[in-house]
């Protein structure tokens, strides 16, 4: 299937402010990207783009004071297959671990493992190792943590999610990774688009979406404790430790936000070729 998808997002700046964005695909979904795409920048000025960390695709950009718009749209190849479910996959002992997923099993700013290994030994310590673990911490949060776009707060840690039980899908992923870590299990968080394909239309805009990849069974496998279910049409821009490591814009000023917009729907392949006439036209 062909999945359109992209933002345009409209900021009101004082003065002049540096920005880092965490906004492109990740460069493991790339190959399958129908070219072109391009991220317009309003007013026009250089882009620098690097690779981070953690191996997302940034871009770095210095806009003058006034008005700033920026907007991607794009188009995908994806295989139209639900998140992979392999209920057999083994807990790796941390002593055979790659030493790159190390660094997931510790504590982070917005994931505190250390001060919630007591609680998740006492609700997941008799669970089935591996797979069946992650998805028993995935069902606790689901069951114990009410959604909602009114509870938004960004500096809400998994330890806040936990005595509050309330949150959006940033929190609901936070508590999972920490509980993950906790038990033993690297989990990083990943941001990126999940539209609604495949399931009942949401009426709520259209957001980013945060969900979280676990290292069980030789490698990371997807979950999301936000939907608690296989979903289609997953496109990642970036991976970290937390929400800290994946800030899809970071200002180093004052930036107001006047407009967000994010659309990801599936398309047929004729919308594909009358969208590429008419960036041509342009």
């Amino acid at each position: 299937m062909l999945i359109r998808f992209g933002y345009e997002i409209l900021f009101d700046l004082p003065a002049p402010t540096p920005f880092v964005l965490l906004l492109s695909p990740h460069p493991s979904v790339s190959p399958r990207l129908i070219h072109p795409e391009k991220l317009q920048v309003e007013p026009e000025i250089p882009c620098r783009g690097y690779i981070d960390d953690f191996g997302n695709h940034a871009i770095r950009m210095d806009p003058p004071a006034g008005p700033l718009r920026l907007f991607y749209n794009a188009t995908i190849h994806d295989s139209g297959i639900p998140d992979p479910v392999v209920p057999d996959a083994r807990q790796v002992p941390v002593s055979e671990l790659p030493n790159d997923a190390l660094q997931f099993l510790l504590a982070s700013r917005y994931c505190e493992s250390d001060l919630l290994a007591d609680t998740a030994w006492k609700l997941f310590g008799n669970s089935q190792p591996g797979w069946g673990r992650v998805q028993a911490i995935c069902d606790w949060v689901y069951e114990n943590v009410e959604f909602g776009y009114e509870h938004a707060r960004n500096t809400r840690t998994a330890v806040d999610v936990y005595n509050e039980r309330k949150g959006v899908c940033r929190d609901f992923t936070h508590l999972a990774v920490a509980f993950c870590r906790a038990m033993n299990i690297p989990a990083r968080y990943c941001n990126g688009y999940l539209g609604d394909i495949g399931i009942p239309p949401d009426p709520s805009p259209m957001d980013f979406n945060a969900w979280f990849e676990a290292y069980i069974g030789d490698r990371w496998y997807t979950f999301d404790a936000r939907h608690n279910m296989p979903r289609i049409g997953r496109i990642l821009v970036c991976r970290g430790r937390d929400a800290k490591d994946t800030a899809m814009t970071t200002a180093f000023g004052l930036a107001n936000l006047a407009k967000f917009t994010v659309w990801t729907d599936e398309v047929k392949q004729s919308t594909v070729q009358q969208d590429h006439r008419t960036l041509a036209v342009r």
